[in-house]
């Protein structure tokens, strides 16, 4: 079990990431607008711009302030500075 820090002190289960997308397409904006609708959305950005949307097995979206490939590269256990 290994957790993936997604910016500003919150972490999610790695196991659990299905997916690491862009924010700018309209399927992901459809996406986010629909889990808000549901409840689903975890907002880890503390109010800074969205960078990275996480969809994960449970159909829970967390948006992150991180970018993408920053994410991407935690969760392949690349050591990488905090880039908040």
């Amino acid at each position: 079990m290994k957790f993936i820090n997604v910016g500003f002190g919150n972490v999610i289960l790695d196991e659990r990431v299905v997916a690491i997308i862009a924010p700018e397409s309209a399927p992901a904006k459809r996406m986010v607008g629909e889990a808000k609708d549901n409840g689903r959305i975890i907002d880890c950005t503390s109010g800074r711009r969205t960078k990275s949307v996480i969809v994960t097995d449970s159909d829970h979206v967390v948006l992150s302030a991180l970018n993408v490939d920053v994410i991407a590269n935690r969760l392949n256990g690349a050591e990488e500075g905090d880039n908040e």
